[in-house]
Formats: structure tokens, sequence, C-alpha cells
């Protein structure tokens, strides 16, 4: 089986933390994302649920937005901003 070269970029401390966790299961990196393609490929879908993170939803930015809005008009203090409710 010929095999190639395959180049990802990913942030330095993810890829540090990538790497103790696949030694910890015994497996390099290069090991882990072939595991992660054979799965892919075997499945025809990432072989793991992918959501949002609820953060970043429109909902919940809108809702930063018009806390910050009234606390830059001095409608509240930061300590207040949890007390908050969508009806304010």
């Amino acid at each position: 089986m010929a095999t190639t070269s395959v180049t990802i970029r990913m942030d330095e401390d993810l890829k540090k933390q990538a790497e103790i966790l696949f030694n910890e299961i015994g497996m390099n990196m290069t090991t882990a994302f072939t595991v992660f393609a054979k799965a892919a490929v075997r499945q025809q879908k990432i072989p793991f649920e992918l959501e949002a993170d609820p953060f970043y939803s429109e909902v919940n930015m809108e809702r930063l937005r018009k806390a910050v809005d009234g606390l830059n008009a001095g409608k509240w203090t930061e300590h207040e901003l949890i007390e908050v409710s969508d009806d304010d």
C-alpha cells in the first residue's frame, strides 16, 4: 500500500495536548489521524457528533450585546449582569 503525506495546521497548544493524549493511549499523531480517517470513510460521516457551542449562538450574542450596551450606558454594573433577564 502506497502512502502519502498530509500537512495540517493547528494551534500549537492543541497539538501538544493531542500528542500527550494519543501517547497515553499508545499511538502517535499519524496513527490517530489514520484511525479517524478510516472510521470516517467506513461510516461515511464524521465518527462523532458535532454541535455548535451555544455560547456563540445568535441569541446569546444578542443578549451579550444588550448587556454590554446596558453596562456602557450605566444601566447596571458588572456584578448585576448575571441578574439581568431577557426582558431588560
